[in-house]
C-alpha cells in the first residue's frame, strides 16, 4: 500500500525530485493517478496554503512546493485518463490589458493547480476578448482577472461587460484579485468573488464552484 502521506511530505517539504520518484514508482506498481494528486499532492498543497494563510511560512517556500507538485504532476499527468473527470473545476485566469505584473498571479495558478483544478493561464495584458475567447473554447466555472496598477483596474469592468455581451457571464463565476482592489470593489463591479492572495483564492474557487 502506498503511503500517500509521504508524497504530501515531499512537496510540504519542496523535495521536488524525490517526489517526482515517488509518482513515478507509485505508477509503476500500479496505484492509479488519481489516487497519487488526490491523496498526495493535493493534501500536501492544502497544507502549503494553510501554512501560508497563516503566515507560517513564506514565499520561497510556497514556490520550492509548487515546484516539487509541479514535479509529481508531470509524472502523472500523462497517465489520467480523463483530466476532466479528477478535475475539481476549471478557471480561466489572466493579468488584465495594459497590465504586465504576473507574479502574484501565477502563484495563483501554482496553488490552484496544486489544489487539483484546471487552469488556463493567459498571461498578462490579456484584453477582455481574449477572456472571452478561452471562455467559450473551455468548459469553464470561474474567470479569475487579476490587477496591480489602479489605472488597469477599470479593464476588469470591461471584462465583465464583454463576458455579458457574449453571453457568458450567467455560465460563469468572476473572481478578481491584485493590489488595488478589495472585495467592496468586486461587489461594486459585478464581480461574485475576491481574493487577497493565492491560498485565499482556492478557498474563494471553492466556495464557487458546488461541489459535484
Amino acid at each position: 500500500m502506498p503511503v500517500f502521506e509521504d508524497l504530501a511530505n515531499m512537496i510540504i517539504t519542496g523535495q521536488h525530485s524525490a517526489a517526482a520518484e515517488w509518482a513515478e514508482t507509485e505508477l509503476s506498481n500500479g496505484t492509479p493517478p488519481e489516487d497519487i494528486i488526490e491523496k498526495g499532492m493535493i493534501p500536501g498543497m492544502d497544507e502549503i496554503g494553510r501554512r501560508w494563510k497563516d503566515q507560517e511560512i513564506h514565499m520561497p517556500e510556497v514556490l520550492i512546493a509548487a515546484r516539487a507538485m509541479k514535479a509529481a504532476m508531470a509524472i502523472v499527468k500523462p497517465q489520467l485518463q480523463n483530466s476532466a473527470d479528477t478535475s475539481r473545476g476549471s478557471v480561466v485566469i489572466g493579468t488584465v490589458k495594459g497590465d504586465l505584473h504576473d507574479i502574484g498571479k501565477n502563484l495563483v495558478v501554482m496553488m490552484l493547480e496544486g489544489a487539483g483544478y484546471t487552469v488556463h493561464d493567459l498571461g498578462n495584458d490579456v484584453p477582455p476578448e481574449a477572456f472571452v475567447k478561452a471562455t467559450e473554447e473551455n468548459d469553464v466555472d470561474i474567470v479569475a482577472m487579476s490587477a496591480l496598477l489602479t489605472t488597469t483596474v477599470p479593464m476588469m469592468t470591461e471584462t465583465i461587460e464583454a463576458l455579458k455581451e457574449a453571453e457568458l457571464r450567467t455560465k460563469v463565476k468572476v473572481m478578481i484579485g491584485g493590489a488595488p482592489v478589495s472585495d467592496e470593489l468586486a461587489k461594486q463591479i459585478g464581480a461574485d468573488g475576491y481574493a487577497p492572495d493565492g491560498a485565499s483564492a482556492v478557498d474563494a474557487i471553492s466556495a464557487l464552484i458546488p461541489a459535484s
